[in-house]
C-alpha cells in the first residue's frame, strides 16, 4: 500500500513537533538559562561592558560579574529570598485557593453548561466561544468541561460535533487573554512585567497594576466571540462537511441540586460583591487612597485577595447547596487538592526566580534594553511594524514553548525595557504578548491540554491526529490574530488607557 505524501504545510508541523520534544521540561530550561546568565555575566563584565542609566543621565550602568567572590556569595545567600520573591508565586498560589474550591464543588463546571444549555440554537455558536473565553477565569477548567460540551451540543443539534468542540477549544484556548473579569492571568503576568519594568524605572514600576490590561481585554471579549462564531459556520463548519459518525449524545440539563446550588452560589457572590463595593464606593471608602482615588489605592493592590474571596464563597455556598462539601474537612482537602496540582509550577517558580533574580542583578536586561533599542531604531523599526513584528515572533516560539508564564519570566526582562526605551509602555508590550500567546495556543502539540483535545476528537472521528486537529483550529488562530492586532492597532492610533492608569506610551 502506497504511503500518503505529506504536503509542505504537514511537514511543517511535523518538525514543528519534533523540534518542541526536544526542548527540555520548562523547569530544566530556566536552570540552564540561570547558568547562562552567571557565564555571561562574567563575560561582559571582563569586557568592560556599560552603558548610560536611561533615566539618570550620566549615570553609567555596568554589567556585574556574578562569578566572582561577590558573585558567588550573592548566588547563595540569595537563593531562598530569589524563590519566594518570584513575583508570580504568591499572587498565583493565592488567588487558585478561591478558584480551586469553586472548580472542585462543581460550581465552575454547572455555570458553563447552564450558560452554554441556556443560549438560544441560533446563538450557540457565539455562547460556545463566549463560555471559553470567560473560562479563563477558571484556569484550565474550561479545556476540561467545554470541549466535549460542545461536541454533544452540536450533536444533538444535528451539526457537525467536531465542529462544536473546535469553536470551545478555540474559545477556551485562543481566547485565554480575554475576560470580563480579572484573573490568575493577570496577576501573574502583571507582576513580571512589573518587575521587568522596574529594570529601567522603579519609580514607575510602583505605579503599575495587575489591571493594566482590563480594559482592552474586556472590549477583546466581544471581538473574540463574534470572530470565533463566524470562523465556526463560514470556515470550520463547511469544511468539516455533513457529519456521517454513528455517535449521537443528547444533552443534560443541570439536576435540581446543580440548580438550588447555582442559585445560593449566585446570591452569595452579590452579597460579597455589595460588601466588597462598600470599602471602594463611598468617598470614605476603607480601600480607597487618602486622596479618595482608586487607581492607586489599596484596592488595586489587593485584587488578588479580593478575587480569591469571591470565588471561595460562591465555591463553599454551591458545595454546601450541593453536599459536595459537608464540613470543613472538605474544604480543606479541596484547597490542597488544588495546591497539589500546582507541584509543577512551584517548581517552575525556583528555577525561574533564580534566573530572573541574576537577570535583574548582573545588569545584563539594562544592557540589553538600550543596545536593543538603540538596534531597532537604527533599523527603524518602530511603531505599527514593531508591535506586528513583536506579536509574530512570540507567537512562533509559542509553537516551542507552551507554557504562558515560563514564556514571559523569558521574555518579559528582555522585551519590556527594549520598548520602554523606544517610548512604548511595558502595559502595551504586555498586551502584545498576550495575544500572540493565545492566537498560536491551538495550533502548537506541545500545549499542555492538546492531546486531551485529541482524545475528545477521536470519539467523533478515530482518525483524528495531531495534523488534523492542527487543520481544524489554523483558521482560529489565523483569524484571532490577524484582527486582535489590528484591534491592538487601532487602541494604540487613538491613545486609549489598556487599563487603569495604564497608557499606550511610556516616558521617563
Amino acid at each position: 500500500m502506497a504511503t500518503k505524501r505529506k504536503g509542505i504545510f504537514q511537514k511543517s508541523l511535523d518538525r514543528i513537533e519534533t523540534i518542541g520534544n526536544k526542548l527540555p521540561h520548562p523547569v530544566t530550561l530556566f536552570a540552564l538559562l540561570a547558568l547562562l546568565v552567571l557565564g555571561i555575566s562574567a563575560l561582559l563584565s571582563n569586557l568592560g561592558i556599560s552603558v548610560e542609566h536611561p533615566g539618570q543621565e550620566g549615570e553609567m550602568v555596568e554589567v556585574k560579574n556574578l562569578l566572582n567572590a561577590e558573585g558567588i556569595q550573592y548566588i547563595f545567600a540569595s537563593m531562598v529570598d530569589n524563590f519566594i520573591g518570584f513575583a508570580p508565586l504568591g499572587v498565583v498560589l493565592v488567588t487558585m485557593l478561591g478558584i480551586g474550591v469553586a472548580e472542585r464543588t462543581g460550581l465552575i463546571s454547572a455555570m458553563l453548561r447552564g450558560f452554554v444549555l441556556s443560549v438560544p440554537k441560533f446563538l450557540i455558536t457565539g455562547g460556545l466561544v463566549f463560555a471559553g473565553i470567560m473560562s479563563s477565569v477558571a484556569s484550565d477548567a474550561g479545556y476540561v468541561v467545554l470541549p466535549p460540551l460542545g461536541a454533544v451540543i452540536f450533536a444533538a443539534l444535528g451539526r457537525h460535533p467536531l465542529a462544536g468542540l473546535a469553536a470551545a477549544f478555540a474559545g477556551v484556548s485562543a481566547g485565554f487573554s480575554a475576560n470580563l473579569l480579572l484573573s490568575a492571568t493577570d496577576a501573574m503576568l502583571g507582576e513580571l512585567t512589573i518587575s521587568a519594568a522596574a529594570i529601567i524605572d522603579p519609580a514607575y514600576a510602583e505605579g503599575m497594576n495587575i489591571a493594566m490590561n482590563y480594559y482592552f481585554i474586556i472590549a477583546s471579549v466581544f471581538l473574540l466571540t463574534v470572530v470565533g462564531a463566524v470562523v465556526t459556520e463560514k470556515v470550520v463548519e463547511p469544511r468539516l462537511g455533513e457529519y456521517k459518525g454513528e455517535f449521537r449524545e443528547e444533552m443534560n440539563g443541570l439536576t435540581s441540586l446543580e440548580k438550588k446550588g447555582l442559585i445560593w452560589a449566585g446570591l452569595s457572590f452579590l452579597v460579597g460583591a455589595i460588601l466588597t463595593a462598600l470599602l471602594i464606593v463611598p468617598e470614605n471608602g476603607v480601600l480607597r487612597a487618602e486622596d479618595g482615588g482608586i487607581v492607586q489605592s489599596p484596592f488595586m493592590s489587593s485584587l488578588v485577595p479580593i478575587i480569591t474571596i469571591l470565588f471561595l464563597i460562591p465555591g463553599l455556598f454551591y458545595g454546601i447547596a450541593t453536599k459536595s462539601i459537608k464540613s470543613d474537612k472538605d474544604v480543606a482537602a479541596q484547597m490542597s487538592d488544588t495546591m497539589a496540582s500546582m507541584g509543577v509550577f512551584i517548581v517552575l517558580a525556583f528555577t525561574a526566580g533564580q534566573f530572573v533574580a541574576y537577570f535583574s542583578e548582573s545588569n545584563i536586561g539594562m544592557v540589553l534594553g538600550v543596545y536593543g533599542a538603540e538596534a531597532l531604531e537604527a533599523a527603524s523599526l518602530t511603531g505599527i511594524p514593531l508591535i506586528i513584528g513583536f506579536v509574530i515572533v512570540v507567537g512562533i516560539i509559542n509553537l516551542f514553548i507552551g507554557s504562558a508564564s515560563a514564556k514571559w519570566a523569558m521574555l518579559a526582562p528582555v522585551f519590556v525595557p527594549i520598548m520602554m526605551q523606544l517610548g512604548y509602555s511595558p502595559e502595551l508590550t504586555q498586551m502584545a504578548y498576550r495575544i500572540a500567546d493565545s492566537s498560536t495556543n491551538i495550533i502548537t502539540p506541545l500545549m499542555t491540554y492538546f492531546a486531551i483535545i485529541i482524545a475528545f476528537a477521536q470519539k467523533y472521528d478515530k482518525n483524528m491526529g495531531i495534523g488534523t486537529l492542527i487543520s481544524v483550529m489554523f483558521p482560529y488562530s489565523m483569524f484571532f490574530m490577524a484582527i486582535w492586532t489590528l484591534m491592538l492597532i487601532v487602541w494604540m492610533l487613538f491613545g486609549i488607557d489598556l487599563g487603569p492608569a495604564s497608557p499606550i506610551h511610556y516616558s521617563n
